[in-house]
């Protein structure tokens, strides 16, 4: 009898621990096996695989917000319910419950919860593509160009975050562009996705195109040595400026209405570089540049210039120069009298 009541509760053990087992192992998959196609479940359930699994959300599990989902789903009939984004998101849901964008638009309106990456993952374009949904282009730059001098090409560079946000600085993040066929001027440029960086890379990462020593850090001569490399000439480095922090408050500062917040002779937060370079799953992933290139203009960053912000030591000298050479003509010029003077009192 006493082996008997063994066996059982050596059965009832080993059944308990398999199903979470089970159910954990199997969870993603099943999952996707079904909304990860359309012909499946429609295109208001489908979830894209390639998009989703690259986020954090994806890393937390799909029961982690939708905790209704049992194993017999979705046989059992059980409605699906979905977390609250305020659940994990409590300090960035209070800032914007507290704007007038709250009364519009919920998080899911501007955020794909299962395509929604960090600000670091994104490019400045991606990151406008939430704002156009509800604010039309032109529109934008009507109620910008009345007071805000070169509004087309303050808009087209900055995501809307940068100034609208109650972020206090911001980083300079500069991207791989490349020039497309048949194009002439800056303008003939556009972000370069994985598959292009790879064919200059070849068997190597796209990395290896700048950060030459694979230490992850861009230096001031990794910058120079790939803005000189005619194999490179269809390439070049754009940048623009980002919140260094996220925030929800989108609140206007003051100081985003002073042209000094940006174009200021060496501000702190110019200092502060990224180089952003695209991925497989087409986010972007950061590596850190050394301090002073965006100051750098002639060899750093070379078609990175921002009137009052940017300098090139190389010119600075040949300024100084210049300035040297006027004064020496005339200093020259009286000091010799001077010193002749007595041959001249005849």
């Amino acid at each position: 009898m006493k082996m008997d009541c063994r066996i059982l509760w050596s059965f009832l053990l080993l059944m308990a621990l398999a199903v979470p087992l089970s159910a954990s192992a199997m969870e993603m998959d099943d999952c996707l096996d079904c909304h990860g196609e359309v012909d499946e479940v429609g295109e208001d359930l489908f979830i894209d695989g390639d998009k989703f699994l690259p986020t954090e959300h994806a890393d937390m599990g799909c029961v982690t917000c939708h905790e209704s989902v049992t194993d017999e789903h979705p046989d059992d009939g059980e409605a699906v319910t979905s977390a609250d984004c305020l659940d994990c998101h409590e300090e960035l849901g209070g800032q914007y419950m507290a704007t007038a964008h709250a009364e519009n638009a919920v998080c899911s309106d501007c955020h794909n919860p299962h395509q929604v990456h960090g600000i670091e993952s994104v490019s400045g374009p991606d990151m406008n593509q939430q704002c156009s949904q509800c604010h039309d282009s032109i529109e934008v730059m009507d109620s910008h160009a009345e007071w805000l001098p070169q509004a087309s090409l303050h808009i087209s560079k900055l995501p809307c975050i940068t100034c609208h946000t109650s972020a206090e600085g911001y980083v300079i993040v500069l991207n791989i562009t490349q020039k497309q066929k048949k194009s002439e001027g800056l303008k003939g440029y556009s972000f370069s996705n994985y598959a292009d960086l790879k064919e200059y890379a070849g068997e190597k990462e796209i990395q290896s195109l700048i950060d030459i020593d694979g230490d992850n850090h861009i230096s001031l001569a990794e910058l120079r040595t790939f803005n000189r490399n005619p194999a490179y000439k269809s390439l070049h480095l754009s940048g623009t400026m980002v919140p260094g922090e996220i925030s929800h408050d989108l609140t206007t500062l003051d100081n985003r209405y002073d042209c000094t917040f940006c174009h200021a002779s060496g501000p702190g937060s110019m200092q502060t570089s990224f180089l952003a370079l695209p991925t497989e799953g087409g986010i972007y992933q950061r590596m850190t540049v050394e301090d002073g290139a965006m100051l750098d203009t002639l060899y750093g960053t070379p078609n990175f210039y921002m009137t009052g912000s940017t300098r090139s030591a190389t010119m600075n000298i040949i300024g100084l120069i210049i300035i040297c050479g006027g004064f020496i003509m005339p200093i020259g010029h009286g000091t010799l009298r001077f010193l002749t003077r007595k041959n001249r009192q005849h």
